[in-house]
């Protein structure tokens, strides 16, 4: 009596469950159809299970309780409306009128509020209804929850650091907004093993620690900072291997006060170096304060000694003080001028704060000053000019690499952050796990209480309001097919502890949004740009240290996989790696609009079509043409800033103008400039264009055409059992420098296994390089070329291949030209149904040059593939004889492809009197970080007895050059000009063939 009693109560209090027909596997088989016919629905699909439907009779309403796999979709508002209703539809008659309720999941079992308890008047405890996983990025009906909305941690305004120099403000971008994000692994100190190593393999010509670096600092972070953010990173940023601090503890070493300035307490000093275990270098020294005034003046001056010519990263440092000011002006000097910055000294005290990187002079010219000029206590300690070489010793070992190339647990400990809070969790048991679970910390201790380190989340820390972090990664995999294993993403929506919010109450599925709005944004990117059927993979609620840990919204990311070879020939492309990180940061932009409520603005795309040319003596008109980004209809520029550069200095702060075109006055004669446009709306300011460059010596005027604008992956070879990448046929073109590339591929076989990471299998790669930077294309040849020009008493102009594709320049206005083709090279595109790209000879470009040649103009022509790129297929094999391109190499250049492997040694010997200047000559076939190896020149010879072969190579007497007579005369060489070794050598070049060309004769 009690038992049935008991049932009847819990049947009245839960309400009926009585069995339908309609059995719960019709309702999962109709939902997973449904998924299954959406874009990436498979995956939600395939593990998706019904674990129970509950009908409740009292209430009118059925609830449906679905595994987490449905988690794994970017639901949407239709997603959410129509699986509702395809479950109504498939119930039974007389429950078509209750309502029907989703949920997802199930609570964790081992949370600490809630622990096991189920929601009210439910037999499952559901981790959430099917609304809660749509971000608020996309409810458009839907109301937006409030609870994952992350009010700023800092007043409207309030920044840490900002470029006072630029001539322009953001306004709709990522102004004060400050972000936190970091690239995979690093060398780091295995303790087990007591060596140094990489935290993954060696495949496919690069490693995991090195790969998503080559998206972030070249390319991402660039994007963020100029849309108006402060980016932070646990990893030195700075490939410099040299650096220099100056510190007030060191006066002897350049640190110079000229003002009253008592002694503050503690911070930085260079101490003794390499540092121990804990060691903190900012707690062995001491800062200086003073009062800010109202007047401005030169209160204090770090002067380095800087080793050598080149770029360096500039970092300050200031100590802590309760009145500290919120406004301290730094002015760093350097080649291109100054620049002045205001840093916010009630943020980030007692560590590295980076204002920018800067080109420097060899010596002591550089400085970076501080301003009497501010409200409040100002703060002063070290200045550091440079990343180098790594200096904390574990076990009595250093890396021997330069810091930048290091994981994150010893940045982190250069950087001053307190060990055991931060950088050591394991207690130096694990530098492995030190390194992964420490950044996580690092974002914590930027912002401090009450969102600190979880082991003492009241840590004061640096106050920096960070916004969010991003941890890139790339996935291991591997697969036998013609497909990429692609995108997957991870949030959290637990912490550390198993909490749902964060400190400050803010929901956690503000990760989820995160997470969602970010991989869409990269998956919708690249099936338009790279790939069409670009994989999608899931979205995952799992507690990895790098996304549960940090107290802001947060994500891994794991692109793709480093260990599929379909993958990696996407990784090691240059375009893809810009696409990629252009669609990260867009999709943090767009979260951030939302978060803080702002229309938001994409930063334009790259000018093109750059032109700089004489109108009147000595005075350069630059014109150029703004591109359009077919996805994004925000990113259209309505101004534009204008660098300029004067030979043997760096580039001003540049100039804004509102019309694609400007005319520079007042130019020294015989100086050369160079000058590069950006684009710029109220998102930020586009990366730069091409350097181009003009002198004007009053002599005869030499057009310079750079047609170099190659990017692109190494070749592969593939066939049956075999996929490598061969850069001994075509090692690649960087986009500028490379900071991945280890050696080349030596494991080509596709069934050779993973042993180790000592031993891969396929895809193993040498690793002679991966301590070296890589030059690529750094887009700057005109002004190599116009030295030459100018070094030998002709003036010079110089214009982008696309100005004079449309139209843009009068090529017949001058009577010799010079064109640099580089490694311009027909590219193959990795997706199907995009054109080709690269050609040496458009078909515009070749329009022009046989209208010049017609009027009898004179060219001097070099890049590596500039015979072969017209005589052969992209697969190698010969074009036929009629095709349009070989037509052209016989009507218009008179040029025989004949090779486009002609050398390996790098060494030219003269055929012709009247081009001595060839005998002996070097050009680069070693990687360097300087200028770009040629590993393909092309052998090239006369098609016509108007022209003869002038140079050889030494190694094999194959034609490396040819001279054209007749009515259009020509220079031809089969290797770059630019990559000729000695500034001088290249100046006696560039004589003979302007000689020739000019008909200025040998009298």
């Amino acid at each position: 009596m009690r038992k049935s009693l008991l049932i009847y109560l819990i049947t009245f209090l839960w309400g009926s469950q009585v069995q339908a027909q309609t059995p719960d596997s019709l309702f999962l088989n109709n939902i997973k159809e449904y998924l299954q016919q959406q874009p990436d629905g498979e995956m939600a699909s395939e593990y998706l299970k019904l674990k129970k439907v509950y009908r409740d009779t009292r209430k009118r309403e059925v609830s449906f309780f679905f595994s987490t796999h449905l988690e794994y979709y970017p639901l949407r508002e239709k997603h959410v409306q129509e699986v509702k209703e395809i479950l109504k539809n498939t119930l039974q008659k007389k429950y078509k009128n209750y309502r029907v309720t989703v949920f997802v999941g199930e609570q964790s079992r081992d949370t600490k509020k809630g622990r096991n308890k189920w929601l009210k008047g439910y037999p499952y405890a559901p981790k959430q209804t099917i609304e809660e996983l749509l971000p608020n990025a996309y409810r458009y009906t839907q109301k937006k929850d409030p609870k994952r909305i992350m009010q700023p941690l800092a007043k409207k305004g309030t920044v840490h650091v900002k470029n006072i120099s630029r001539p322009y403000e953001v306004e709709k971008g990522l102004a004060g907004k400050h972000l936190a994000l970091w690239h995979s692994h690093g060398w780091y100190y295995e303790n087990k093993l007591d060596r140094w190593e990489w935290q993954r393999a060696r495949v496919f010509q690069t490693v995991e620690d090195l790969l998503p670096m080559a998206f972030v600092q070249p390319f991402l972070v660039p994007m963020l900072e100029n849309a108006g953010a402060n980016v932070y990173l646990p990893r030195e940023r700075d490939t410099q291997k040299h650096m220099v601090i100056v510190d007030n503890d060191d006066r002897v070493q350049g640190y110079q006060e000229h003002i009253k300035v008592q002694a503050g307490g503690t911070g930085f000093a260079v101490g003794k170096t390499p540092y121990q275990e804990r060691e903190n270098p900012f707690q062995q020294g001491t800062f200086r304060t003073f009062k800010g005034q109202t007047k401005a003046a030169e209160a204090i001056a770090w002067r380095p000694e800087i080793p050598e010519t080149g770029e360096y990263a500039v970092y300050v440092s200031y100590g802590k003080h309760k009145s500290a000011t919120t406004a301290a002006t730094y002015t760093v000097h350097h080649k291109g001028g100054k620049t002045d910055f205001e840093v916010n000294q009630q943020m980030g005290a007692g560590t590295w704060v980076y204002l920018g990187t800067f080109e420097l002079e060899k010596g002591n010219t550089a400085a970076v000053t501080l301003s009497t000029k501010a409200k409040g206590i100002v703060t002063a300690d070290a200045v550091r000019f440079g990343g180098g070489m790594g200096d904390i010793a574990r076990n009595g070992k250093l890396s021997g690499r330069a810091r930048y190339l290091e994981g994150a647990r010893y940045y982190m400990q250069f950087a001053g952050m307190p060990d055991t809070l931060v950088y050591t969790t394991t207690d130096g048991e694990s530098d492995y796990r030190d390194d992964y679970r420490g950044r996580g910390e690092w974002v914590n201790y930027l912002v401090g209480a009450p969102m600190g380190p979880n082991k003492e989340r009241k840590t004061e820390g640096l106050n920096i309001p960070i916004d969010l972090s991003l941890a890139f990664h790339t996935d291991a995999g591997h697969l036998l097919s013609d497909t990429t294993v692609g995108t997957l993403m991870i949030y959290s929506t637990l912490d550390a502890e198993t909490e749902k919010y964060f400190p400050n109450g803010v929901s956690r599925y503000a990760n989820r949004d995160l997470a969602d709005i970010v991989q869409t944004q990269i998956v919708d990117d690249l099936r338009v740009l790279t790939d069409s059927i670009w994989t999608r993979r899931p979205m995952w609620d799992k507690r990895y240290s790098e996304a549960a840990l940090p107290n802001v919204p947060s994500i891994l990311l794991e692109l793709l996989s480093h260990h599929n070879f379909q993958d990696m020939k996407f990784a090691l492309d240059p375009n893809f790696r810009f696409d990629v990180s252009r669609a990260i940061y867009k999709g943090i932009l767009k979260y951030m609009s939302v978060q803080h409520g702002y229309d938001y603005v994409v930063q334009p795309l790259a000018v093109r079509a750059l032109s700089a040319e004489f109108v009147e003596e000595g005075n350069v008109k630059l014109s150029w043409k703004p591109t359009i980004d077919p996805l994004e209809p925000t990113a259209l520029p309505n101004r534009y800033v204008v660098y300029t550069k004067k030979e043997g200095e760096g580039y001003d702060v540049g100039r804004v103008v509102t019309e694609p075109t400007i005319v520079l006055r007042n130019l020294d004669r015989s100086s050369i400039y160079s000058f590069k446009v950006t684009a710029l709306n109220e998102g930020g300011e586009s990366f730069p264009s091409h350097e181009i460059a003009a002198c004007y010596t009053g002599e005869e005027t030499v057009l310079v055409i750079d047609a170099f604008d190659r990017v692109s992956a190494p070749a592969t070879i593939e066939a049956e059992g075999v996929q490598a990448f061969a850069d001994h046929i075509d090692q690649g073109v960087a986009w500028g420098t490379d900071l991945s590339y280890i050696g080349s591929q030596y494991d080509y076989r596709t069934d050779s296994p993973w042993q180790d990471d000592d031993n891969p299998g396929h895809g193993a790669s040498h690793a002679d390089h991966e301590t070296a930077l890589v030059a690529g294309n750094t887009f700057n040849y005109a002004l190599t070329h116009g030295q030459a020009i100018c070094g030998v008493g002709y003036s010079f102009v110089s214009v982008s291949r696309e100005a004079v594709e449309e139209g843009m320049v009068d090529l017949e206005a001058y009577k010799a030209i010079d064109i640099i083709f580089g490694e311009q090279k027909t590219t193959a595109a990795q997706r199907k149904g995009i054109p080709d790209r690269y050609q040496v000879f458009p078909v515009k470009f070749r329009q022009q040059l046989r209208q010049y040649f017609a009027q009898g103009g004179a060219a001097f022509l070099s890049g590596a593939y500039v015979g072969s790129d017209l005589f052969f297929e992209v697969n190698g094999l010969p074009k036929a004889t009629d095709h349009p391109d070989i037509l052209f190499a016989r009507d218009e250049l008179q040029m025989l492809g004949r090779t486009n492997q002609a050398d390996r040694k790098g060494q030219i010997i003269a055929e012709d009197k009247r081009f001595s200047s060839l005998a002996n000559i070097q050009y680069n076939k070693a990687l360097n970080d300087t200028i770009y190896a040629v590993e393909s020149p092309d052998g090239i010879e006369p098609m016509t007895e108007e022209g003869r072969t002038i140079a050889r190579y030494s190694s094999n007497s194959i034609s490396a050059g040819i001279a054209v007579e007749g009515a259009s005369k020509k220079v031809i060489l089969g290797f770059p000009f630019e990559t000729i070794q000695g500034v001088e050598v290249r100046e006696k070049v560039m004589e003979d063939v302007l000689r020739y060309l000019l008909m200025k004769n040998e009298e």
